[in-house]
Parts: structure tokens; C-alpha cells; sequence
């Protein structure tokens, strides 16, 4: 075998790292001293193992050795021993095979953290497509409000406050054409804990006939207070009573907060 496809065949690297038996050891310590060019591939090769563990070494701090050697003595528990051999090169494949594993766990723990780091990155990006969502949702009711007030069609109807809350007031948008209902409720005090804002659609001939047309569900959360509400039509006033939650099915007269005529 030629000196080149002795070195690619690779037996000269299982020989530096003390894999090869006895008699191979032997004949290619004697095929070294023989041929230069095996020699110094030998020796390329040793000073390349040499440079692995010295580039290996800055970058694992004592606690990560720890980490890693835990983990390598819990893989590796049941791994047979062997004797060592006589050669010199013994020791430095036993060296190389120790960087190799060093490696092995460092990658090994570099993956995990790489791993960490992706789902913290997803959590981010989830996060960040919901405040998009919600800027999008404000967005497009915002828009939707603007569109209320300026609609030309509607008709604005002043409620003013009543005996209960002399100082509320709140503004219905009655659209003449499509007969939808909109509140501005912002003059209106927040409702205390299981109270709500009912809306009501009144005739006032021949007597009063009072019929609901919704509740202003979640006043707290509605930062704009501009309720849409169900349509109605033929009414000549409209008022706001403050109700249990859920409603009632007639208005609260005590509770009438505001009231206004059409």
C-alpha cells in the first residue's frame, strides 16, 4: 500500500487515539521510524488533537464542567473499562477521546439553551401578534365610532340627568335610515359591583310603553363608552336605568338616571 493511501485510509488516527491492538501499534511505530511522511502525518495528527483541547478549554466554566461531567458519568455508567496499553499514543488517544466527549456535552448543553431560547422566542412572537390583534380590534372600533358620530343620518338625541344622578348625562345616535342605536355613555358614572346600564326605547302615547334595547355590558372595559345597541323605531324618548345585572324587564323608575325626549 502506497504511503498516501496508507494515511487516507484512516488506521493512523485509531492509532493516535490507542485504538488499534498491540501488533498494530507496533508495526506502524516501526513503519514511522521507517517513512517520514507517516511520521509526520503521525505527528499532525497528535497536534491536532492537542489544539482541539486547548479550544475546547476557554469556553467551559467550572460549573458547566460539573454540569457536563454529571451528565457524562449518568450516560456513560454502564460503559466497560479498558486496560490501557503500552504505547504512549494510549494516553493521548485516552486524552483525545476525553476532549471528544467534553465537546459531546457542551454541545449537548449549548442545544438545550438554543432549544430555551426558541421557546422563549415563540412566547415573544404569541405575545406580540395578541398586541397586534388588540390594536387591530381598537383600531377598527375606533373607526367604527368615528363613523357613528359623523354619519349624517343620525339623529342626536341629549339625555340629561334625572333625580338619582342629577349630573349624568349620555347622547343616543338613532340612525333615521337603518334604525340602529348607539350610546355615548361617557357622562354616565361607572355602575357599581353587580349593577348594569339598561337602554330603553319609550312611547309616550297613548301611555308610557317602555321596551328594552340593551344592556351596556362590560362599562368598564368599553374605553370609548360608545355602546351599539339593538335597533328600534317609532320611539319619542329614550332613558338609561341602572338594573341588576342581566336586566330587568321593566325599568327601575328610582334608578332612571337619564331620560330624553326624541
Amino acid at each position: 500500500m502506497e504511503n498516501k493511501e496508507y494515511i487516507e485510509s484512516g488506521i493512523l488516527e485509531l492509532y493516535v487515539y490507542g485504538l488499534l491492538s498491540e501488533t498494530e501499534n507496533i508495526e506502524i511505530t516501526a513503519m514511522a521510524e521507517k517513512e517520514p511522511e507517516i511520521k509526520n502525518e503521525i505527528l499532525s495528527i497528535e497536534r491536532a488533537i492537542l489544539n482541539l483541547s486547548s479550544s475546547f478549554s476557554p469556553f467551559i466554566s467550572n460549573s458547566q464542567f460539573e454540569k457536563i461531567k454529571a451528565q457524562l458519568e449518568l450516560k456513560h455508567s454502564n460503559v466497560i473499562q479498558m486496560q490501557p496499553k503500552t504505547s504512549r499514543y494510549s494516553y493521548i488517544g485516552w486524552a483525545a477521546s476525553i476532549v471528544l466527549l467534553l465537546g459531546v456535552g457542551y454541545q449537548y448543553f449549548q442545544l438545550n439553551n438554543t432549544k430555551e431560547q426558541i421557546v422563549v422566542v415563540e412566547q415573544e412572537k404569541k405575545q406580540l401578534k395578541d398586541s397586534v390583534n388588540v390594536l387591530e380590534l381598537n383600531n377598527r372600533y375606533t373607526k367604527e365610532v368615528l363613523a357613528v358620530v359623523r354619519d349624517e343620518n343620525n339623529k342626536i338625541i341629549p339625555l340629561g340627568g334625572q333625580a338619582v344622578a342629577p349630573e349624568a348625562k349620555a347622547r343616543i345616535y338613532w340612525n333615521q335610515k337603518t334604525d340602529e342605536v348607539y350610546v355615548d355613555a361617557s357622562g354616565l358614572p361607572e355602575p357599581p359591583e353587580g349593577k348594569v346600564y339598561q337602554i330603553w326605547s319609550l312611547k309616550l302615547q297613548p301611555q308610557l310603553t317602555p321596551t328594552s334595547i340593551g344592556l351596556l355590558v362590560d362599562f368598564k372595559g368599553n374605553d370609548s363608552k360608545v355602546f351599539a345597541v339593538d335597533k328600534t323605531s317609532g320611539a319619542e324618548a329614550f332613558g338609561i336605568t341602572l338594573e341588576p345585572s342581566g336586566g330587568s324587564a321593566s325599568p327601575t323608575m328610582e334608578q332612571l338616571y337619564t331620560l330624553g325626549k326624541v
